[in-house]
């Protein structure tokens, strides 16, 4: 291979593993030369031959700059390793590959955890970031520490005590996000080897939790319109060591139940009785469909054993990563693991949103966001009902952005998941919500983006998928 020739070759190995993105200029010629010690005429050589190629283009007076290229639906499909979606893989692979599948361009994000960020205000949070860090006040190092900014902290006991749960200032924690939220709670009440006790299905960020400090699941069957199964769980605290229990009362992903009032209570009663602290994934109760916000458990705590964690990410900006948690008797040490395991959160987020709550309406915005996901919900059901075949069984959520699907028997989820990654659509198979593969012909689907034809189009096109055969 001669000289300009290897040049060519590395630069446009550079561009394919994304070093040098779409539209982005390519080092000058005079660069080139100085870095690589090639001569002005082997690097223009090299760079005739690229633009040969349609990988470069010359644009007069600015030099050269990487070509965009029209991708087809099969070219935009990410790069993920087939071992990653197999049923014998581990939780946090499967989800792992779904995350980022849904980065893709054209990728239908049916699959995605996240709700429609443009649905966000993030332009004006982003005004109120970049304000607080050119003025230079209120922020710093030192202020970014547990538990918070007080303001924020202040904002957040307000809004419960509106919503009809009064907090105690005192007792909030600010976090990067609710993940690190359950993840602290769950290494203040237990151990490595110790049992935890979660729903059936549940979310997978609990799983993660559970996975990564080596302890063990226990999953206590759960009803899909009333939540955990009491009599399962109390049997199951009579007869091993149970250290905590996880749960989602509100809007529970992936089933979408909110758990009636009088069955709150009566959870938080039994965990009392056997000393058993609950850590509680609060994230989506602003996403209600009907007139009030859900009490979380947290109301009904009488023993500090509730230890309650939400977030920013899902209903204002995941940009951010602003969650908290009220550990309840445990605050002490959730706040020491928390400055030993970030230090911080970052203090300009913190300011950015706290300023939102105080001037911006975010009950307005969040009435937009529901009205959204409502209808939205409404529209995926029925055209899950219209092209799906016979036997399928939707969840009806009371509020939240996923659909829970249970497809006929003989279908393969995990199959149905790959097959759907190739035609550019991506969806959450049942394996992600089990410590064992108890959900093979479930998939989770979320319906929070913009409803349009490419939706309509992606719901026929795995109807097509499961009409042609993926199955068991």
């Amino acid at each position: 291979m001669k000289l300009y020739e290897r040049l060519a070759a590395d630069i446009d190995d550079a561009i394919q593993k994304g070093l040098f993105k779409s539209g982005e200029k390519v080092p000058s010629i005079r660069a080139a030369s100085k870095s690589y010690n090639l001569s002005i005429s082997t690097v223009l050589h090299a760079y005739l031959l690229l633009e040969s190629r349609g990988v470069i283009e010359s644009r007069p007076q600015s030099g050269y700059f990487v070509r965009a290229r029209v991708r087809s639906r099969t070219q935009s499909k990410p790069a993920v390793n087939r071992a990653s979606v197999s049923t014998e893989v581990d939780v946090s692979r499967i989800v792992l590959g779904t995350l980022r599948s849904i980065q893709a361009d054209e990728m239908i994000p049916f699959g995605s955890p996240y709700p429609d960020q443009r649905l966000f205000p993030s332009r004006r949070l982003h005004q109120y970031a970049h304000a607080i860090a050119r003025k230079g006040e209120g922020w710093s190092v030192l202020t970014d520490l547990p538990p918070g900014n007080p303001e924020l902290i202040r904002q957040i006991a307000r809004r419960y005590a509106e919503n009809g749960t009064l907090v105690h200032p005192d007792e909030v924690i600010v976090t990067v996000g609710a993940t690190e939220a359950i993840n602290l709670c769950l290494q203040a009440v237990a151990k490595p080897g110790d049992t935890v006790a979660v729903e059936s299905p549940t979310f997978y960020a609990m799983l993660h939790a559970i996975e990564r400090m080596g302890m063990r699941a226990l999953q206590i069957p759960t009803d899909p319109a009333e939540g955990i199964q009491l009599g399962a769980l109390e049997k199951a605290l009579q007869h091993q060591k149970v250290a905590a229990c996880m749960v989602m009362t509100n809007f529970q992903n992936p089933l979408g139940f909110v758990m009636p009032e009088a069955k709150k209570k009566a959870l938080v009663r039994l965990l009392e009785k056997y000393e058993v602290p609950v850590i509680e994934n609060d994230v989506y109760s602003e996403f209600f469909f009907g007139k009030v916000t859900p009490k979380p458990l947290k109301a009904f705590d009488r023993k500090g054993l509730v230890l309650h964690c939400s977030s920013f990410s899902k209903s204002l900006t995941s940009a951010y990563r602003v969650g908290w948690t009220m550990p309840g008797r445990y605050r002490d040490p959730v706040e020491k693991l928390k400055f030993l395991n970030t230090l911080g959160t970052s203090s300009i987020h913190q300011l950015a949103i706290a300023e939102y709550l105080k001037y911006e309406g975010y009950d307005r915005h969040l009435r937009k966001v529901r009205q959204t996901f409502s209808q939205n919900a409404k529209l995926m059901s029925a055209c899950i009902k219209r092209f799906f075949p016979a036997g399928t069984k939707i969840s009806q959520p009371a509020g939240g952005y996923v659909l829970w699907i249970e497809l006929p028997t003989q279908v393969d989820a995990m199959q149905l998941y790959e097959r759907a990654l190739e035609k550019g659509i991506t969806l959450g198979p049942g394996r992600m919500f089990s410590a064992q593969n108890d959900y093979p012909n479930f998939i989770r689907l979320n319906y929070s983006y913009l409803w349009d034809r490419t939706s309509e189009a992606g719901i026929k096109e795995l109807s097509y998928l499961i009409n042609a055969g993926i199955g068991r």
